[in-house]
């Protein structure tokens, strides 16, 4: 498979990309997931496109088993470096996850994986691959850019309300302090896109929140957030494939 699009961009950011201010609200985060998809120490949790491992990290610190899987060496890198015991960290790009059945939870956050991909289809490919990792009564939470928030509010991006992507040129900086201008590109999606996404693979919804970084709060869904956070469940009898 080609270069995703994204790994120039992880390669430039390095660390600076942890000094963003939409990575300063994990511990909140993580202390809602931990609420959402009721875990607890020992359960076993699949990240992915975890990045630098801020959300793995935090949850092995609190005694859950995390392997996390990003498209980038460079953050996967990054993330094993003095990672705490229980998370382990692997360089996969999620439209290739072969995992079955195998964890408690997933989780894909801040667009890791889902909502950064431009080709047809590859969201659902992901998603399908999520929802087939986990065992009968797992779940998942997944954000998922707004598009009615990218509609109302991305003045400097470009919305293709054919295709649902946003694009936009933004200015990024390594460790250095070397400026870069690149593109990217957004998935945008709607409670009722994300409600069909679930059917499809066999999932059912608890709930779509409206969220924003580092504030997970079980609030419906309404324009003025940037994120829906997305609780699923698998049942607790397989009945269909994904």
């Amino acid at each position: 498979m080609t270069r995703h699009w994204f790994e120039p961009i992880a390669d430039h950011l390095g660390k600076t990309y942890l000094r963003y201010s939409f990575t300063k609200g994990t511990r909140q985060e993580v202390d809602a997931l931990i609420d959402w998809l009721q875990l607890s120490p020992g359960s076993r949790v699949l990240d992915v496109g975890c990045g630098p491992g801020r959300h793995a990290h935090e949850l092995a610190r609190r005694g859950v088993i995390v392997h996390g899987v990003d498209v980038s060496e460079t953050f996967i890198a990054i993330a094993r470096e003095n990672a705490p015991d229980g998370a382990t960290f692997e360089h996969v790009d999620a439209r290739e996850m072969t995992y079955a059945a195998e964890f408690d939870a997933v989780i894909c956050l801040c667009q890791g994986a889902f909502g950064l991909m431009t080709a047809d289809g590859d969201d659902q490919t992901i998603f399908s691959l999520m929802a087939k990792a986990l065992v009968p009564g797992g779940r998942i939470a997944m954000s998922a850019f707004s598009a009615y928030f990218a509609v109302k509010y991305h003045e400097e991006a470009q919305f293709d309300a054919a295709i649902g992507v946003s694009h936009e040129v933004t200015e990024v900086k390594n460790e250095a302090g070397e400026s870069r201008n690149v593109d990217l590109w957004t998935g945008c999606y709607t409670p009722r896109e994300l409600r069909l996404m679930c059917e499809r693979v066999g999932l059912q919804v608890t709930a779509i929140y409206s969220v924003e970084p580092g504030r997970y709060v079980s609030d419906p869904p309404t324009v003025e957030t940037p994120e829906f956070l997305l609780i699923a469940s698998t049942p607790l009898t397989r009945g269909v494939s994904v």
